[in-house]
């Protein structure tokens, strides 16, 4: 299973790389199946290869009988060598980035590598911006990514293990120094790690828990996040030294991780309290243990002695103070070493966090003693040369404290009412609050909230939803004492659809001690309230619902607490579900614009958090192309971006593209930071006729759109039909439920499996249907219309960003291998209407996009990724294929064929490997 490499290019090493790992992967092939399993796989790669180049009936014929042939136990065989294909292909595609980077770096021309923090300082200091205004601009920036449990992760923890370690040994490999021996050595444990791969099972044997998921998560912070995001604050440090030597900077926390992992509770009944609970102990377990682990390490480098240094008396003092509060055994042994007696009594704290009153209460506490530390360091210290793993160790508590990751509480506003309701009828002040007009609730829960008294009763029997969601506040409010209010900052509210939907939860924080209103009438409100914005009627309702928040007294002193400061969420995945994806882009870039201008004129501050996934369906892409997509004066309110499913595997499996993913987020945000406070808010890249141009293109989308999903009426049918949507509820990826309601209802269906099912069957229409017919009416027969798109394009980021995506998508879509989905369809005439429709707006979108970017084919302006696509088709091909008719034999069959079910989902994991997302 090998390519040979074509040119001599920078490819060369990455195909070099595949040839390698393909070779491996065929000589396990023979080992496992003999040569005939080698022979049938090479068949019909062949194969499709060849019908790729030109299609013929004989040639298609031929395909079709060999994989129909095929018989357990060699099918399953056949669907993993190429289903682990991929992961070995992906592991060498990541690893040549990390070869690029660094070839680029070692070269003495290679001047700063765009999207890299030195290039962003550079283009600072070139275009004159001065000290204050960089200063101004980093204390108020602000990037916050989330990491979520969305199920759309189809690798097995174990197999990104082994996918680890196989790049680990890729990177060995390239140090030219090694000798004979030290490099085949490396080449038999890459064997071996290859074997282990094939011999280990892919698919899960049962959903995951939510502890489960809280552990997949906290892998990532162990073993690359805890250090990368202090060596990114550490590098703008260092580059804006170099670049300005005569000025003392301080470079705030500005870039955060959270989580949703233990607290989103929106449709999943297994996040209780308690779990949110055990996921907030487990956080703290494990910063805990990194810190020791730093500690013991610098109490080992801090061996200086006084009779060699002078410490502070500060220092000394704080010593003489706590000794002798250690329990036997635990002080230093050695009098002079005076840094290691200190770092002793640190330790012997931090191991009693939660434990004993000796123990830290809080995090600050421990940053105290560490600035103790190094002021005491400095004393005898060169400048600006103190030990620098403690200046990374005091960043670290900064940004994780003893609580690791914010952890988000989300829930769906529709809880919130029926909760309300409940407590307002128990205590007679409303007997039917959810059937009230919208002006009426907002008076009802004003007045509750200018009531200092409660309106829960503590002896009542409230039904178990509203217990459990009282509960829940109760919750936030005992993890604000356990392990700081930077806990849980932020509770979300899905399907926000008005503002008495923040109001209730402001209700419900009342109740709970989270918010309160104090006898001279200043409020204290320790929580964020966030709307989440997700339908395309929401996000076009989204501004009036906020401005009537902000000229509400009661929400107003609310802000007031909160530093005058409003999260709102955007979802990307709803509103592309109802409304496609180009209307539901515009429609979110008009939201920022229009909340961001509205906010200023209340002097309220903003934090945009975009509920991105990984795919083009729901938002996904690189980091730094999502925020140059956003409206440029949004740029300096505060970022937050969900990063979830494979998301996190791709960017924070392997420290080195972990960093340049941030490094790429971070330059963009603060270079186009910078842009916007010198410039007036009119100086944004963009034109009103623009504006009004998007207007146009995206109303008539929606209604192409809408004409198809729910105007046509046996579209649900061919969806449910012509995709693998049923069996991929069977792969066991998440443990929330695949829809909201038990309800085959299309609103009920999560915005994930809808994805991922039209990425399955290589249609992809959520990443790009509709896009073509709003913007081909837009310039039908009238050139100054089409050379206007050519100009935006150029010039507006947030429209090359749309357009490039929507490029992406028709690439990663493919129609030829797509239509074999429609002999699935029960009902063939509906499956060959509904599937022309598809392929007609594919053309007419292909079309347009190309005279749109001048291009001649889809995505030359990024060679690399149609390559990689080019050389993962027929790969890629032959699993869609087994798929189709795997799946034909499972609905046929009349008893549940377990193996065939695991045939299936082989292929699914396979798929999502090779076009490297899934929803």
């Amino acid at each position: 299973m090998t390519n040979q490499p074509k040119t001599n290019d920078h490819t060369t090493p990455l195909r070099r790389d595949i040839n390698e790992l393909g070779k491996m992967l065929g000589n396990l092939l023979v080992h496992h199946g003999g040569e005939e399993l080698l022979n049938k796989v090479e068949t019909i790669r062949q194969l499709t290869k060849d019908l790729r180049n030109n299609h013929s009936t004989s040639t298609y014929n031929q395909l079709k009988e060999e994989i129909q042939n095929l018989k357990p136990p060699m099918r399953s065989q056949v669907i993993r060598a190429f289903s682990i294909y991929f992961h070995l292909v992906n592991i060498a595609e990541q690893n040549h980035r990390i070869r690029r980077r660094r070839e680029y770096q070692l070269r003495e021309d290679h001047g700063a590598q765009p999207f890299s923090l030195e290039s962003a300082v550079l283009n600072l200091k070139n275009n004159n911006f001065s000290k204050d205004v960089i200063q101004n601009v980093l204390d108020h920036l602000s990037l916050e990514l989330i990491i979520t449990a969305h199920p759309t992760e189809a690798t097995k923890r174990t197999v990104l293990e082994i996918q680890k370690r196989i790049a680990t040994i890729l990177q060995k490999l390239d140090n030219p120094q090694l000798t004979k021996n030290e490099r085949d050595s490396l080449k038999d444990s890459l064997q071996n790690e290859v074997s282990v791969l094939w011999q280990t099972d892919e698919l899960r044997d049962r959903k995951p828990t939510v502890m489960d998921e809280v552990r997949n998560g906290l892998y990532y912070f162990d073993e690359t996040l805890f250090d990368v995001l202090p060596e990114i604050h550490q590098e703008l440090e260092y580059c804006l030294e170099e670049n300005y030597p005569e000025e003392d900077w301080d470079v705030p926390n500005f870039l955060r991780f959270g989580s949703w992992i233990g607290g989103d509770r929106d449709g999943n009944p297994n996040v209780t309290p308690d779990i949110t609970w055990q996921t907030l102990q487990k956080q703290r377990n494990l910063v805990l243990n990194k810190y020791e682990e730093v500690l013991v390490e610098l109490m080992k480098r801090f061996s200086h002695s006084s009779a060699q240094v002078t410490v502070t008396d500060e220092l000394m003092a704080s010593i003489e103070k706590e000794e002798p509060q250690l329990p036997k055994g635990k002080k230093w042994r050695v009098e002079k070493e005076i840094y290691r007696r200190k770092f002793a009594i640190v330790l012997e704290r931090l191991r009693q966090v939660g434990q004993s009153d000796l123990g830290y209460d809080y995090a600050d506490e421990l940053l105290e003693d560490l600035y103790q530390i190094q002021k005491s360091a400095k004393t005898h210290q060169p400048a600006r040369r103190e030990l620098k793993k403690l200046r990374k160790l005091i960043r670290q508590v900064e940004l994780f404290g003893f609580h690791l990751a914010t952890l988000d509480i989300r829930n769906h506003s529709g809880e919130h009412e029926s909760a309300v309701d409940e407590l307002l009828r128990k205590v007679s002040i409303e007997d039917n609050y959810s059937e009230l007009a919208e002006d009426k609730k907002i008076e009802v829960l004003q007045n509750v909230l200018k009531d200092p008294r409660p309106i829960s009763l503590l002896n009542e029997d409230y039904s178990d939803s509203t217990q459990e969601m009282l509960t829940v506040f109760q919750m936030i409010r005992n993890a604000h004492i356990e392990f700081g209010k930077r806990s849980i900052e932020v509770y979300l509210i899905s399907m926000t659809e008005s503002a008495s939907d923040l109001l209730e939860v402001l209700v419900l924080a009342k109740e709970a001690g989270i918010y309160r209103l104090h006898a001279d009438g200043t409020v204290e409100s320790n929580i964020n309230v966030a709307p989440l914005l997700e339908t395309v009627d929401d996000l076009v309702a989204g501004p009036e619902i906020l401005k009537t928040l902000f000229e509400m007294d009661v929400y107003a002193k609310h802000l007031k607490h909160r530093n005058n400061h409003q999260e709102i969420m955007l979802g990307y995945s709803d509103g592309s579900k109802d409304g496609g994806t180009l209307t539901a882009n515009w429609r979110l870039y008009k939201a920022q614009q229009e909340i961001h201008t509205m906010a200023r004129e209340y002097n309220v501050g903003l934090k945009f958090f975009h509920g991105r996934g990984g795919s083009l369906g729901r938002g996904g892409g690189p980091l730094n192309r999502s925020l140059l997509s956003q409206p440029e004066e949004t740029l300096g309110d505060g970022v937050k971006i969900t990063e979830q499913g494979e998301v996190l595997s791709s960017r924070y499996l392997i420290k080195d593209i972990a960093y340049r993913s941030l490094e790429q987020g971070a330059s963009t945000l603060l270079e186009g930071a910078a842009n916007v406070s010198q410039e007036s808010e009119q100086a944004h890249n963009r034109e009103d006729a623009w504006e009004q141009a998007m207007e146009e293109i995206a109303e008539i989308s929606l209604k192409k759109y809408q004409s198809l999903v729910f105007g046509d009426k046996d579209f649900l049918t061919y969806f449910n039909e012509a995709t693998p949507l049923k069996e991929i509820s069977e792969l066991n990826i998440g443990s929330r439920p695949m829809k909201r309601k038990d309800s085959s209802k299309f609103e009920n269906l999560r915005a994930i499996p809808w994805v991922f099912a039209w990425s399955q069957n290589r249609q992809l229409i959520p990443a790009w249907y509709a896009a073509g017919s709003g913007l081909a009416s837009y310039v039908e027969n009238d050139n100054d219309r089409l050379e206007q798109l050519k100009q935006m394009y150029i010039n507006w980021p947030f429209f090359r960003s749309t357009i490039n995506n929507l490029q992406m998508a028709l690439t990663k879509a493919d129609i030829q291998t797509a239509q074999e989905y429609t002999q699935l369809v029960n009902d063939q005439e509906l499956g060959e209407r509904i599937f022309n429709n598809i392929v007609d707006e594919y053309e007419r979108t292909k079309e347009i996009l190309l005279k749109i970017s001048g291009d001649e084919e889809l995505l030359t302006h990024q060679p690399t990724i149609k390559e990689s696509v080019r050389l993962r088709n027929p790969y890629v091909d032959p699993l869609n294929f087994l798929q189709v008719e795997l799946i034909k034999e499972l609905r046929a069959s009349e008893d549940q064929d377990d193996e065939l079910l695991t045939e299936v989902l082989l292929t699914i994991s396979g798929i999502a490997a090779g076009l490297r997302n899934t929803g």
